[in-house]
């Protein structure tokens, strides 16, 4: 029986041997996180918004649904992809289940909401304090989202991390879309579930520091961009 200084020995040696499988796991999962991110960004940011800077019928409803998605289940999502994306599945055509593509799909999804949610709250603070010049100057309303995207760009940042750590940290969804195909659709988060049953703790906790490890370097990144960001804006 291995104490746990025995097992932080043997994890942090794999950690620093770096082998192929290691880093084919630590890259796979960066790419589909980010990915994932992006995706949602691009979809989130533009969407919350427009519910955060204009008054329409439905905003009611839908600043609620985006507030309740954010806690979407993860399980269920994955569930719902794996339907859609199923050989019976309406989708099932384009052969993407258990893909790292589909995991893609599932995580956008889950963050997607997440990224609007937020951002809906930043941007219908800022426009408060802009509603007036915007309508002396007859801005339009694509023009508006814009200057209103960019103007609160350092705390979408914070958004966008956000977004960052709820599909960095997945299990549930991609598990269940990807299936922890080694070399295909294993991540971290599926492999560390899958060593720890086998009671390979040594490469769980490996991954696990690692994933620490990229949480705090992403963290460290977007506060180091924002302090400079204020640093220059008040030089």
């Amino acid at each position: 029986m291995f104490s746990l200084t025995d097992i932080l020995t043997e994890a942090l040696g794999l950690i620093l041997t770096w082998d192929r499988d290691l880093s084919e796991i630590v890259m796979l999962s960066l790419r589909v996180t980010l990915t994932a991110v992006v995706i949602s960004c691009l979809i989130g940011l533009p969407l919350g918004a427009m519910v955060g800077a204009f008054r329409f019928p439905g905003r009611g409803v839908l600043t609620v649904l985006l507030n309740a998605l954010m806690g979407l289940p993860p399980v269920v999502v994955g569930l719902v992809v794996y339907l859609m994306l199923s050989a019976s599945g309406p989708l099932g055509v384009l052969q993407l289940l258990y893909t790292p593509t589909a995991m893609i799909i599932a995580q956008t999804i889950l963050v997607t909401p997440i990224i609007a949610a937020l951002t809906k709250q930043v941007v219908e603070d800022l426009h408060a304090e802009y509603r007036e010049q915007f309508a002396s100057l007859g801005v339009g309303a694509f023009d508006r989202i814009a200057a209103l995207l960019w103007d609160a760009r350092y705390s979408l940042l914070t958004v966008a991390l956000a977004g960052f750590g709820r599909a960095v940290a997945e299990v549930g969804a991609v598990l269940i879309v990807g299936g922890n195909i080694n070399h295909v659709t294993r991540v971290m988060t599926t492999t560390i579930a899958l060593e720890t049953s086998k009671g390979n703790l040594e490469l769980a906790l490996a991954l696990g520091l690692l994933l620490l490890a990229i949480a705090v370097i992403v963290n460290a990144l977007v506060m180091a961009l924002r302090a400079s960001a204020v640093r220059a804006a008040y030089a």
